[in-house]
């Protein structure tokens, strides 16, 4: 059951990926931030799964579907 759509996933891919993928290539800019920037890494993370199994518990919680409904 998919609830995320296709522009909403690839913003939620590309948002993902630079979440993660910045704190660790980039450790000196990010080291002011201290743990937070694990935070940051585990948002990446969270974003990166929800964009690839089309799935957001949150939007299952607040009713919210982006993708169109499928006749099935």
């Amino acid at each position: 059951m998919a609830n995320v759509g296709s522009l909403d996933r690839a913003a939620r891919f590309a948002l993902g990926a630079v979440l993660v993928g910045a704190p660790l290539l980039l450790p000196a800019m990010f080291a002011p931030l201290g743990a937070w920037r694990f935070a940051l890494v585990g948002w990446g993370v969270v974003m990166l799964g929800t964009a690839v199994f089309r799935f957001c518990p949150a939007y299952t919680l607040f009713g919210i579907r982006t993708c169109p409904v499928s006749k099935a």
